[in-house]
């Protein structure tokens, strides 16, 4: 079983061909609003791969709460402990594609109101759970909070550090997994990627992009290369990954192979459109490997 803390949002996505300059307005593509939010995303990404999935989060009393929390339930999350708030409405993320890139701004809404007395009552859940995992759309103090549950209670944890300027450079004692991209690791550590995997192997994971991830393993850095595919939408492959990495580790697979998976199954994700349109099953990813995860 795996535990996700983290946000829930509706993701209100603009393709266009043309990105505006300061004070233009152009004409876009597309509209349409598709479900998000870090913690959603790598909840899907978990439980489509098959995971027992359970969610911790906040949505405000309004229909886009109301339709995200029937996808989670539709995805075949537990949503027990994802409350709905009437002091916020439910987060959103404006998302602007352009030339197979994105651009995002978060307004957190519900996700700002999650608080250590939404941990406490999970708490049950927490200690049954074989990982957690977290992201940085919720209160900092709310992440430290649940840090120190999970490490009372011996429960690991696989921590995205998204947005990265949210991170304290302290939670490295409490975390088993931490997986920013390249961008993330420098501003969190503030040092090359080689250093800075070198203090913590095993424990630090960069993700490169299409070009896969990499790891130090004590003795040597290692690099296992992305999948190069057609990506009609990449917002959701970071958030793949980290599911799939999660599932995968807690399925018993080495970190290499583990990373593997998660490479494989993010490659996966960016072929289709909106963060979760993507995501593979657990077939899909075996398929895709050849049949050589069991």
């Amino acid at each position: 079983m795996i535990t996700v803390i983290g946000s829930i949002n509706m993701d209100l996505v603009v393709d266009t061909t043309i990105f505006p300059k300061q004070g233009e307005t152009v004409l876009g593509n597309l509209f349409t609003t598709v479900p998000g939010g870090k913690g959603a995303n790598q909840a899907v990404a978990v439980a489509r791969l098959g995971g027992d999935l359970h969610m911790v989060g906040a949505v405000g009393q309004d229909s886009f709460g109301k339709e995200l929390t029937n996808n989670l339930k539709v995805e075949g999350i537990d949503t027990q402990f994802v409350y709905a708030t009437d002091e916020a409405a439910t987060g959103i993320a404006n998302i602007l594609l352009y030339e197979q890139d994105n651009r995002i701004i978060v307004v957190p809404g519900a996700n700002a109101l999650i608080t250590p007395k939404e941990i406490d009552a999970a708490k049950s859940l927490i200690e049954k759970s074989e990982m957690v995992i977290m992201q940085l759309e919720i209160p900092a103090d709310t992440v430290q909070y649940a840090l120190q549950v999970c490490k009372d209670l011996n429960v690991p944890v696989l921590l995205n550090p998204a947005p990265a300027e949210s991170f304290n450079p302290s939670w490295m004692d409490l975390v088993d997994y931490l997986t920013p991209n390249e961008t993330e690791c420098a501003d969190i550590f503030s040092e090359d990627v080689e250093s800075a995997l070198e203090k913590y192997p095993n424990k630090l994971i960069v993700t490169l992009g299409s070009n896969g991830a990499r790891y130090f393993d004590g003795k040597e850095h290692i690099f296992i290369e992305g999948y190069k595919t057609k990506a009609v939408d990449t917002t959701g492959a970071g958030d793949t990954f980290n599911g799939a990495l999660a599932y995968a580790v807690t399925n018993g697979q080495s970190l290499k192979e583990a990373v593997r998976f998660a490479n494989i199954a993010a490659s996966l994700s960016v072929e289709k459109f909106g963060a979760q349109g993507g995501m593979p099953t657990l077939q899909m990813v075996e398929n895709r490997l050849g049949g050589q995860i069991k």
